[in-house]
C-alpha cells in the first residue's frame, strides 16, 4: 500500500523519538496512574457527586485520545528529510508568506506543518487545514483559494517560501 504525501508526516529522528517516548509513557505508566486515581475516587463513595472520580475519568478520556492521535501519527510517519520540492514550491516544513487578496501590505508568514512542529515564533497551519491545503503545491507568485468557515472563498497570493530550520 502506498501512502500519499498528504497522509505522511515527515519527522526528524529526534521528533519521532520524543513522540514515541510520550506514547510509551501514556500507554504504560500514565495508564496505571489514572487507573489508581479512579480506583481511589471510587472508594470515596457515591459516584454521582464525586468530583474527583469525574475529573479522573475526564483525564483518562483525554489521555486515551492523545494515545490514539500519537499512534496514528507515528504509523503514518516517515523519519528523515521530506522529499525535495521545486524551488519556491509550498510543501510541509516550509515557512510560507502569503498576501491576502493580493495586498502586499496584508501578509501572513506561517509554518506549514503538523502541530507537533508548532513553533512559538510562527503560526503553524496543518497541510490538511483549509489554508494549508489551498497553498500546498503552489509556487511563489501563484494565487491560491481556500474556503472560509462561513463557506465563502478567500484568495491569497504566495509571496515567499523557504525551508524551516527550527
Amino acid at each position: 500500500m502506498t501512502q500519499t504525501s498528504e497522509s505522511v508526516t515527515w519527522l526528524t529522528q529526534a521528533a519521532y523519538d520524543q513522540l514515541k517516548a510520550e506514547l510509551d509513557y501514556l500507554s504504560g505508566p500514565a495508564r496505571t496512574e489514572i487507573a489508581m486515581k479512579i480506583a481511589a475516587a471510587r472508594e470515596e463513595g457515591d459516584l454521582r457527586e464525586n468530583g474527583g472520580y469525574h475529573a479522573a475519568k475526564e483525564e483518562q478520556g483525554k489521555q486515551e485520545l492523545r494515545v490514539r492521535q500519537l499512534t496514528q501519527l507515528l504509523e503514518n510517519a516517515k523519519v528523515g528529510t521530506a522529499p525535495t520540492t521545486a524551488e519556491g514550491e509550498v510543501a510541509p516544513g516550509m515557512l510560507v508568506t502569503i498576501a491576502f487578496d493580493g495586498d502586499e501590505d496584508d501578509t501572513l508568514e506561517f509554518l506549514l506543518a503538523s502541530r507537533e512542529y508548532a513553533s512559538d515564533d510562527f503560526e503553524t497551519y496543518s497541510p490538511q487545514s483549509p489554508l494549508g491545503a489551498g497553498v500546498l503545491g503552489k509556487k511563489v507568485g501563484e494565487d491560491a483559494q481556500y474556503e472560509l468557515p462561513n463557506g465563502k472563498k478567500a484568495t491569497v497570493k504566495v509571496m515567499a517560501v523557504k525551508p524551516f530550520n527550527g
